[in-house]
């Protein structure tokens, strides 16, 4: 639902001939669909909670987008097949297990699963 003051929307960048390939990487890695608003818009839905990191050395240099997954070694590899960049293979931290990736645009995610 939403209200006043509640995390709502991400943006994240894909410019030029980048759009066209993360839309891909992201349906082939996650099964994420689009709605194309022009050729330089496409819209996903996907969900979204956040927090704050304030360890200096863990603090993402931007904000992070982290994905969940049931199948946290499935998912790395259909992130590998689809051609993300592994930044650090999986490892555990207080809340599971989790492991960073660059998408095509050259935007870090995350996913994470127990």
């Amino acid at each position: 639902m939403r209200s006043t003051g509640k995390l709502d929307y991400i943006e994240m960048p894909a410019t030029g001939a980048t759009l066209d390939r993360a839309k891909a990487f992201y349906s082939s890695a996650f099964g994420w669909s689009f709605t194309d608003y022009g050729p330089t818009y496409a819209a996903f839905n996907e969900g979204l909670d956040g927090g704050f990191q304030a360890e200096a050395s863990e603090a993402p240099p931007a904000p992070l987008p982290v994905l969940f997954s049931e199948e946290l070694e499935a998912t790395f590899a259909a992130v590998e097949a689809a051609g993300g960049v592994i930044l650090k293979p999986i490892f555990t931290f207080p809340g599971g297990r989790r492991f960073h990736f660059r998408d095509p645009a050259g935007n870090e995610l995350a996913v994470w699963g127990a």
